[in-house]
């Protein structure tokens, strides 16, 4: 089968009567406007065009085929007519929830600035939260999530690693020594999350390798382990794009294997379909590379 997209050199030398004046109308040159008509040409196994002295005029065939090549391009202006409608319809507001220390990270990129020039009439709305919302029931329209999820009704795709280290103040370090392997965990004074997030990954792991250290501060939120540590009270396992980011903080250990998981962003396949989620998801797909810092450090 032909390409499609060859249909265009077509109509260009068709309409202009020259491969010279079709390249100009295009922005190709004249010998690209020749190749792709010829491996069109090819492609039919019939000659759509001659070459005259005083230019190009169509053969029997290609004046046969010019109608309907044509309706074909209008066809394809129509497409692009309804892709810049849908872009004009995606309006309203997009619940993004995510880790409240991402959301500074965003907010202090450049990466909302160029999704609101390209959708204007879409605004962000972060529902900053470590656990688990559902969007099932409505409680956000996408999540950037990293970790497990066991909601098999979602729908998304990787955006970057998750990893994770152990963090402690120069403060600490000056005053406990800083742990050289995971088992001398065991021997520090640790900060930990409460009761609301003994699911979390990281205390997890805590309670698995260092079962019988000290716990001298817990936490609900990622952003309160990040304060405590830095206060010089203990260690604690944290995101790397959070830990090196401060310049007090030293990763004394990792990353940590078992803490790594990936950055997903998700949404219910129903909302994946409007106009205001799909731009959203294209956006921060085309976005992955500016993404990726932000996330991972």
């Amino acid at each position: 089968m032909f390409d499609w997209n060859d249909l265009r050199y077509f109509l260009a030398v068709a309409k202009h009567g020259s491969t010279l004046a079709a390249g100009r109308a295009l922005k190709l040159s004249q010998s690209t406007v020749q190749r792709r008509l010829s491996v069109l040409e090819r492609k039919i196994g019939r000659k759509l065009v001659r070459r005259h002295p005083t230019g190009y005029r169509l053969t029997e065939f290609g004046e046969e085929m010019l109608p309907y090549v044509d309706r074909v391009a209008q066809a394809v202006l129509a497409v692009e007519q309804r892709l810049d409608e849908a872009k004009r319809d995606a309006v309203g507001v997009i619940r993004l929830t995510c880790p409240e220390p991402l959301v500074y990270r965003i907010t202090q990129s450049a990466l909302l600035d160029r999704f609101h020039a390209r959708y204007p009439g879409l605004r962000i709305e972060f529902v900053m939260s470590d656990k688990y919302l559902d969007l099932m029931k409505g409680e956000a329209d996408v999540a950037l999530r990293s970790g497990d999820t066991d909601d098999a009704e979602l729908v998304g795709r990787k955006i970057a690693d998750s990893l994770w280290a152990v963090y402690a103040s120069r403060k600490y370090i000056e005053q406990h020594g800083a742990p050289e392997r995971v088992e001398d965990l065991n021997r520090h004074l640790l900060v930990g999350f409460d009761e609301t997030m003994a699911n979390h990954r990281a205390a997890k792991w805590l309670q698995q390798v260092a079962p019988n250290a000290q716990i001298v501060a817990r936490n609900n939120s990622v952003l309160g382990l990040v304060y405590a540590v830095k206060s010089g009270v203990g260690l604690a396992p944290l995101p790397t794009a959070l830990g090196d980011a401060e310049q007090d903080l030293v990763r004394v250990l990792g990353p940590i294997p078992e803490l790594a998981r990936i950055w997903r962003l998700l949404t219910h396949p129903d909302l994946r379909r409007t106009p205001r989620v799909s731009a959203f998801f294209d956006f921060m797909t085309e976005e992955i590379e500016a993404l990726r810092p932000i996330l991972t450090g």
